[in-house]
């Protein structure tokens, strides 16, 4: 879980998250979205896909990029459960 966080540690990689929850989108679609090189945004596509935060599928010459729901699933179960028991601690 520690590479969950310090993907979504980073402004630019919630941003890509967020432009992903609209719609899958190719490595040079993201880029047109961001003032930044190429290799920058690969770079951070890269550390989101080793979070397994999003998943990449190879379309003809494309690459799309997605998000991987269940981690996010995973992700916000245990912020749930750690919520609880504070809590409880403060009852």
């Amino acid at each position: 879980m520690d590479i969950v966080f310090k993907a979504l540690n980073d402004k630019t990689r919630r941003e890509i998250l967020e432009l992903l929850k609209e719609k899958d989108l190719t490595a040079g679609e993201i880029s047109d979205q961001f003032n930044m090189s190429k290799p920058t945004i690969s770079h951070h596509l890269d550390l989101l896909r080793q979070a397994n935060l999003v998943v990449s599928i190879k379309q003809g010459q494309h690459i799309f990029y997605s998000i991987n729901s269940t981690e996010l699933d995973e992700l916000l179960k245990w912020i749930l459960k750690v919520k609880d028991k504070v809590k409880g601690k403060k009852k």
